[in-house]
């Protein structure tokens, strides 16, 4: 087997890897069915998934022409704002009540995401307008 034949099986599987994970994530997207159990699938396996898709793409650059690191820059942007943008939909989901509530906090009165007051009109710490 020649080197090429073998980079080509190696970018065949990553491209097969990050289908398989994009694919999941598609499903698990459509079929969870609360706000919180649904940001796993996004987050988690398609994120997976694109980073292999990325990496498919950067063995093919390097390989069979001139190398790009610029992939790389793309993967380690979306593996920082991923989890960035599912805890401020997380925190959402807890501040509408749209899931189930927190658990007890362990040593504290409150969980932190919750320590604020409630101050949306109508509600009792609602400041009183003049």
């Amino acid at each position: 087997m020649t080197g090429i034949v073998l980079i080509e099986i190696v970018i065949a599987a990553a491209l097969v890897v990050g289908a398989l994970f994009m694919l999941v994530g598609s499903i698990g997207l459509l079929k969870l069915d609360s706000p919180m159990k649904r940001l796993h699938a996004p987050t988690k396996a398609a994120t997976l998934g694109v980073g292999a898709l990325l990496a498919a793409s950067m063995i093919h650059a390097f390989a069979f022409g001139d190398g790009s690191l610029k992939e790389l820059l793309i993967m380690a942007f979306l593996f920082v704002t991923a989890p960035i943008s599912a805890n401020f939909i997380a925190k959402v989901a807890i501040h509408r009540g749209q899931d189930m509530p927190p658990p007890e906090p362990p040593n504290d009165d409150t969980w932190s995401t919750l320590d604020a007051p409630d101050t949306r009109p109508g509600r009792p710490d609602a400041p009183v307008e003049p």
